[in-house]
């Protein structure tokens, strides 16, 4: 699950309406969808439509045949973060995007006689993966997926042995086991049609890129948004405010929704300048957001990168983070799209 920052006691704020009512404004007239009372340091007005029953979602779907082979993340929880080899049978109905797909490699039962068939939704489905353009240098804490108990799971690289094998930790196991070279392949995601790196090896190119060059200079009470590195927290961006340059390329922040262990003054830390952004722009969203659609939400006073998996009525949306296998529903008062700093400024992932 998402992590909830143990150091951090959690403070949430009151969102003032009386001030906006000198202006002639109301709360039903600002926010027409349930209003959520936290307040984001960086609020995004976004309005939405009802979705369509029949169609709520007009976004790209994957379309499969009988006889496609794909790979199957598997219904049951105990199979969470895995995918394994299998073949379309046919869709459930006309009209669904559920498809009956049967596995290569797992059977109904122990006797091993009658291969195991499951009916899924389409995003649980994907094809086979492409092979790499290039020869994978694997490195020590890489994300991988290991070919593991017929199935590829996911896992950290460990260490590196002689006679190029390697331990990863599965976490589908909590267990380091060590593999041969041509049992790893770097974890990637189906998207829209294509194939593109996981998050968190996209992340870690940003960081390192950022890192590597000069960065922007930020001035004493600046607002702006940092990346952590305390663990299990890598990857949220949280709102702060610049106190003052505290090295080089350093600078002392204070948090605005983080406090200390006994919450009597906002959290204070000293964060390299590449992990310091200003606050995004806002972007309003007229019609809501789709399938797929790359977002942020605030969850444990931080903003968490995540892709809209289902639209839900009365603007509400399922949010899967991928970096932690992770689904949960969020109002679009607590979503924003997603955003990169890149090159001093700002873009979407369709414009990358």
């Amino acid at each position: 699950a998402i992590p909830i920052p143990e150091k951090f006691s959690r403070t949430v704020f009151s969102h003032s309406l009386h001030s906006l009512s000198l202006w002639g404004i109301n709360e039903q007239s600002l926010f027409p969808f349930p209003f959520s009372p936290r307040f984001h340091p960086c609020l995004h007005l976004q309005f939405c439509k009802k979705p369509s029953m029949s169609n709520p979602s007009s976004s790209w779907i994957a379309q499969f045949k009988p006889g496609d082979r794909v790979e199957i993340s598997p219904h049951d929880r105990r199979f969470r973060g895995s995918w394994y080899a299998g073949t379309v049978v046919r869709r459930e109905a006309k009209n669904t995007n559920r498809y009956v797909v049967e596995y290569n490699q797992l059977y109904e039962d122990e006797s091993g006689e009658k291969l195991l068939q499951e009916t899924l939704d389409w995003i649980q489905l994907r094809p086979p993966p492409p092979p790499p353009e290039k020869k994978v240098q694997f490195k020590f804490g890489d994300e991988v997926e290991a070919f593991y108990s017929d199935g590829w799971w996911e896992g950290a690289l460990t260490a590196e042995h002689s006679g190029g094998k390697f331990a990863v930790f599965l976490r589908g196991f909590e267990e380091q086991i060590v593999f041969e070279e041509k049992d790893l392949r770097l974890p990637v995601q189906w998207v829209k049609g294509k194939w593109e790196p996981r998050f968190e090896q996209v992340q870690r190119e940003k960081e390192n890129s950022n890192c590597s060059k000069e960065v922007m200079k930020f001035t004493q009470g600046m607002q702006v948004e940092v990346l952590t590195d305390e663990d299990g927290l890598k990857g949220a961006w949280f709102a702060a405010t610049i106190i003052e340059p505290s090295g080089e390329d350093k600078y002392l922040i204070e948090y605005k929704t983080l406090t200390n262990d006994d919450d009597t003054e906002f959290l204070r830390e000293d964060i390299r300048a590449c992990n310091i952004r200003p606050c995004p722009p806002e972007i309003i969203v007229v019609d809501g957001f789709k399938v797929m659609d790359e977002v942020d939400a605030y969850y444990n006073e931080g903003w968490w990168v995540g892709v809209i998996a289902k639209v839900l009525i009365n603007c509400n949306y399922v949010v899967n983070f991928i970096e932690y296998d992770e689904k949960i529903t969020f109002n679009q008062a607590d979503l924003r799209p997603h955003q990169d700093w890149l090159n001093d400024k700002w873009v979407v992932p369709s414009d990358v």
